[in-house]
C-alpha cells in the first residue's frame, strides 16, 4: 500500500477501521482480494499469469491454500500488501521511498504480510523473529494487529511500537510523518467515522486526487514532477497509479467487512469485491 489510514479503538462500535490505497505499476500482475482457498487464483488483473515456480513458496500454487486469509495477491513478488484472517489477524505494509537505498536483490516485502496472516504466532513473537533479519529487506512500514493489539514496525527507524487508541496514517515514509496527504487523510478519516457503517465517505477520501503545493512536498530522492504526482492520496501517473482502494471495518460484535475497489489506468473504475464475515476464535 502507499497510503494506510487506521482508526484504532477510536469509535465506540468499530474498534478497527482501515482505509488504504495501493499504488503500483499497472503492468504488475495482481489478483483481486479473495480468501486463499486451496487452489490457484482463478484470475489476475491485467491478464497476469501465475508466478514461476520458486517465486515464493506457498503462494499461488495448487494445494497451497490458506482459506482463513482474505487478501489480494502480488503474482510477481508472491506476497500481499494488506489482509485479514477469519480470526482477526490483520497486516498491512507500505514501502519506504528512498531510491538511493533500493536494492534489487532484496526479498519481497509483501511476504512479511503474507507470512503473518498465514501463521499463528503472537505479534510480539513474530516481530522478535523479524527484527534481526529486517535489514535484509528494502525499507518498509508494517502494521500488525490481532484484535487486541496493534503494532507498527519500520526497518528504517526504531523498534516495534504498540499503538495506543488513535487515528494513524502512513505513506512511504514513517508512521504519521507530516506529509500533506497523510495529514489530510487522517483528518478526513476522523470525520468519516461519524458516518459509519456507511463506507462512502471512506472511499471518497481515498479518491482525493488533489496535488499539494510544491513547498509542502517531501523530498524523497525522486524528481519534483514525481513528488507532485505522488503527493495525492489517489495517484494518477503514466503507467503507474492507485490500483486499488480498500476499506476494512471490524465492529464490536466481531463482524468484519472488507471492500476492495480496483482501479484501471487513468483512474477508471474496475471491479469491486465485498466480503462480510464473523470473526472466529
Amino acid at each position: 500500500m502507499c497510503l494506510i489510514l487506521v482508526a484504532w479503538r477510536s469509535h465506540p462500535h468499530h474498534p478497527l477501521v482501515v482505509a488504504a490505497n495501493r499504488d503500483e505499476f499497472f503492468a504488475r500482475r495482481t489478483a483481486s482480494a479473495d480468501f486463499w482457498a486451496e487452489q490457484e487464483p482463478p484470475h489476475a488483473r491485467n491478464g497476469g499469469s501465475l508466478p514461476p515456480e520458486g517465486a515464493h513458496p506457498g503462494l499461488g500454487r495448487p494445494g497451497a491454500g490458506h482459506p482463513q486469509v482474505l487478501a489480494g495477491r502480488d503474482l510477481e513478488g508472491g506476497g500481499t500488501w494488506m489482509g485479514i484472517t477469519r480470526t482477526g489477524r490483520f497486516a498491512a505494509l507500505t514501502n519506504y521511498r528512498d531510491p538511493a537505498r533500493q536494492r534489487t536483490d532484496a526479498p519481497s516485502r509483501g511476504a512479511l504480510v503474507a507470512d503473518f496472516l498465514r501463521g499463528d504466532e503472537p505479534i510480539d513473537a513474530y516481530l522478535a523473529n523479524l527484527v534481526p533479519r529486517a535489514g535484509d529487506y528494502n525499507g518498509f512500514n508494517l502494521l500488525l494487529g490481532d484484535g487486541e493489539h496493534l503494532f507498527w514496525f519500520s526497518n528504517v527507524s526504531g523498534d516495534p511500537t504498540e499503538l495506543p487508541p488513535g487515528v494513524y496514517g502512513v505513506s512511504n515514509h514513517l508512521l504519521d510523518s507530516p506529509w500533506p496527504k497523510v495529514a489530510a487523510g487522517k483528518a478526513a478519516l476522523a470525520s468519516a467515522l461519524d458516518a459509519l457503517p456507511d463506507e462512502a465517505p471512506l472511499f471518497q477520501l481515498l479518491r482525493d486526487d488533489g496535488v499539494h503545493p510544491d513547498d509542502a512536498l517531501p523530498r524523497t530522492g525522486v524528481s519534483l514532477d514525481w513528488e507532485r504526482l505522488l503527493s495525492s492520496a489517489f495517484v494518477r501517473a503514466p503507467g503507474y497509479g492507485t490500483r486499488s482502494s480498500t476499506v476494512l471495518t471490524a465492529d464490536a460484535a466481531g463482524r468484519v467487512t472488507f471492500t476492495e475497489q480496483t482501479w484501471l489506468a487513468e483512474g477508471l473504475p474496475g471491479g469491486r469485491v465485498n466480503f462480510s464475515f464473523d470473526l472466529t476464535c
